[in-house]
């Protein structure tokens, strides 16, 4: 009867053809597991990246997602080496079936984005309490009112400064005016409106 091969040699070829080799990835498997192997998962890690990677490309995957779920799922290997039980499944099986469910989940992700419920953006504002809503609406038709009194040289360029957000001189361009005039008729329709708005609360 052959000796068990070490840990050390073993993971050169390991796979699930042979009885040899899946014992010796099993014994890969036992030192990560056990003791934390760094060169036995480097061993086990060398075999199956790169199949793991050229089988997920075969299923569709792009060479970059290929890569990602192939870490991933050599990584969970790592980590949950003392959960693989020989008595249920090969080495290999037990890795191509994480890699598997790892590409599925990330499938998932990409299709169905997890949504964050804490993200600001969906977090509705706090309604506004009844009596402030009726004093907005009445001092936006108050200011409606009081642009609509403005002559309409003054009432025009208010508009494109404070509700189209325009600079002055692209005012002066647009008009054809002189730019301090622009300033000169703005100022005064600014004047007119704190005026005329002066006792409304």
């Amino acid at each position: 009867m052959a000796a068990t091969p070490r840990a050390g040699r073993a993971a050169d070829a390991p796979s699930a053809n042979g009885s040899s080799a899946e014992q010796s990835a099993v014994d890969l498997m036992a030192a990560i597991a056990g003791r934390r192997d760094r060169a036995a998962f480097a061993r086990l890690y060398g075999h199956f990246a790169p199949r793991l990677k050229a089988y997920l490309i075969r299923q569709g995957a792009d060479e970059g997602g290929a890569e990602d779920v192939t870490q991933e799922a050599m990584l969970t290997v790592w980590h949950r080496a003392a959960s693989f039980d020989p008595a249920k499944a090969g080495v290999s099986t037990w890795i191509y079936t994480i890699a598997r469910n790892k590409r599925i989940d990330r499938l998932r992700r990409e299709r169905y984005p997890e949504v964050e419920l804490n993200d600001p953006a969906l977090v509705p504002d706090t309604p506004a309490a009844a009596d402030a809503v009726i004093a907005a609406s009445e001092a936006e038709d108050r200011l409606r009112h009081a642009i609509g009194r403005l002559p309409a040289e003054q009432s025009d360029l208010l508009q494109l400064a404070f509700f189209q957000d325009k600079s002055h001189s692209a005012i002066a361009d647009e008009r054809g005016l002189p730019l301090g005039t622009v300033k000169s008729r703005i100022r005064l329709a600014l004047q007119r409106l704190r005026h005329d708005l002066k006792d409304f609360a």
